[in-house]
């Protein structure tokens, strides 16, 4: 196999600035016909537009206008260069926030990084992100098609059974959220079965150092990567284990949280990506996350900017288990029960695994009642606490996020 996916991944500075000084003005011409800038972008000459500090004058597209456009445009807000009937695949994202996807070769773009995983051809990649109306399942699935890796459609939960497929069909590799690999691990060990994985690689949720110890130390190497439904890949480790690089055909800016001002080099900001796929040219998307230009290149070779990869939300939207959870859908929450006055979502850890606690301020004292509410609305389980009216705080917090990431 290859050290690298292709050559882009080696060019100089000077390259990749022509490369995008040619796609980039390409790109905003596609954006700038369709319904969904029509109005902000009216001005906007797109042939100016050459270099990432000439990106730095457009606005910033954040979710919450996304799903507003999606109402005004529907389904994807035209944001689309696409009919629903053109995309193979339609996903729907908590929010709900609508996305296409294609089958086309590595649409996403996850192919690099799990070729830095050393994925590729032979390789048996036990895919359990969700399948399940987010896009997770596919985009994993599509990157390894473009790496030539047979895929396991497992998805998640139903451990015994992903334990007994993992044995059976010789999986070497696992791909889903950080934690969940583990538990398959400890039923495999529990169960007395030998499981052949050596690589993983994971996103959805924080990568502890802890657990990637443990992995290691069963002789499993463990990469992260940064991806969005609405975006596809962002950035990826590599075995330098230095930060995140760069996808190539994305553009990354940090930006001060809630304007589109970019901050000094190496100082934490929100995280905003302009995407150079011609099928959904979203332009300085807003993803809500907060991290760093880490300065310098990286010992593996690959050229491209690094970011420190997350170090927090810029908002309270927070990813439990794999799944955003966001302000609006506690105020949801909140809405469906008369006697609820307040509610507080909080997210810890127990051992390795993420825990979701909703704490509910109100007068009634069975907390079995509301276990429906929570899913549907939060679409995660969580342990559920009931507290006295008036005892959570007054300051504002609604998504409480204890987990240490350091």
């Amino acid at each position: 196999m290859s050290r690298y996916y292709d050559h882009l991944e080696t060019r100089s500075d000077d390259e990749r600035a022509k490369d995008i000084a040619e796609r980039l003005p390409q790109q905003i011409a596609r954006a700038k016909a369709l319904a969904g800038n029509a109005e902000c972008y009216r001005e906007v000459d797109a042939s100016e537009v050459t270099s990432v500090a000439d990106l730095a004058e457009l606005p910033v597209l954040r979710k919450s206008d996304l799903v507003a456009a999606q109402r005004k445009h529907p389904p994807f807000g035209g944001f689309a260069a696409a009919t629903t009937g053109q995309f193979e695949h339609l996903f729907q994202s908590p929010g709900p926030i609508y996305e296409p996807g294609r089958t086309s070769d590595d649409w996403w773009r996850m192919g690099r990084f799990l070729h830095a995983c050393g994925i590729g051809r032979g390789d048996v990649v036990q895919n359990c992100f969700g399948y399940h109306l987010t896009p997770a399942g596919m985009i994993f699935e599509n990157g390894a098609r473009a790496v030539g890796a047979s895929v396991i459609p497992a998805g998640t939960g139903q451990t015994d059974l992903q334990v007994e497929a993992a044995e059976a069909l010789g999986a070497t590799a696992y791909a889903g959220t950080p934690d969940y690999l583990k538990i398959i691990l400890d039923r495999a060990d529990a169960l007395g079965k030998n499981l052949s994985f050596a690589k993983a690689a994971v996103g959805g949720g924080a990568l502890f150092p802890s657990l990637r110890a443990y992995y290691e130390d069963r002789g499993i190497t463990c990469l992260q990567s940064y991806a969005t439904a609405d975006l596809g890949n962002i950035a990826y480790e590599t075995e330098a284990k230095e930060g995140l690089i760069l996808d190539e055909h994305v553009i990354v800016e940090i930006v001060t949280p809630g304007t589109g001002n970019p901050v000094p080099e190496g100082e934490v900001g929100e995280v905003v990506v302009t995407t150079l796929n011609p099928d959904y040219p979203l332009i300085r998307f807003a993803t809500g996350d907060l991290s760093a230009v880490l300065t310098g290149t990286s010992p593996c070779g690959r050229t491209n900017m690094r970011i420190r990869g997350w170090m927090g939300r810029a908002d309270q939207t927070a990813k439990i288990k794999g799944m955003f959870v966001r302000p609006e859908q506690v105020a949801a929450l909140v809405a469906r029960h008369s006697e609820v006055s307040k509610a507080r979502i909080v997210a810890s850890r127990k051992g390795e695994t993420d825990v979701m606690t909703v704490q509910l301020e109100t007068i009634a004292d069975n907390a079995d009642h509301y276990l429906d509410s929570v899913v549907s609305v939060l679409k995660l389980k969580g342990q559920i606490e009931i507290v006295p009216p008036g005892s959570l705080p007054n300051d504002g917090i609604v998504i409480e996020d204890q987990r240490k990431y350091d």
